[in-house]
């Protein structure tokens, strides 16, 4: 399995992006999704999670801001960001969890002020 993230660029703060993730091959529909990014300098850290059961959950600082969606006809999971600030700007990463542990390339998303 593999996966291709794509959607990433520059962009102005206050303005949108929406991130793809495809996954290739077969793969289970009973899966977990998430987004990760990592910011220069520092760890990378958790975005938004599709869990197998269907929950989201969101990191504090994107809530309300990002909308995790899929589409399990197409192996794809979306990231709709929205109100995007200079804080978002980062490598993101999707991954593909529970019962695999896939990663994507990294896409990246810069924001000026």
């Amino acid at each position: 399995v593999q996966l291709q993230a794509s959607g990433g660029g520059l962009v102005q703060a206050g303005e949108s992006l929406r991130l793809s993730c495809a996954a290739s091959g077969s793969i289970f529909s009973i899966n977990a999704w998430a987004w990760y990014r990592q910011a220069p300098g520092k760890k990378r850290e958790m975005v938004a999670t599709y869990t197998n059961g269907g929950a989201t959950i969101y990191a504090d600082s994107v809530k309300g801001r990002f909308t995790i969606s899929r589409n399990n006809a197409k192996n794809t999971v979306y990231l709709q960001m929205n109100s995007l600030n200079p804080e978002d700007t980062a490598v993101y990463y999707c991954n593909l969890g529970f019962p695999y542990n896939y990663w994507g390339q990294g896409t990246l998303v810069t924001v000026s002020s």
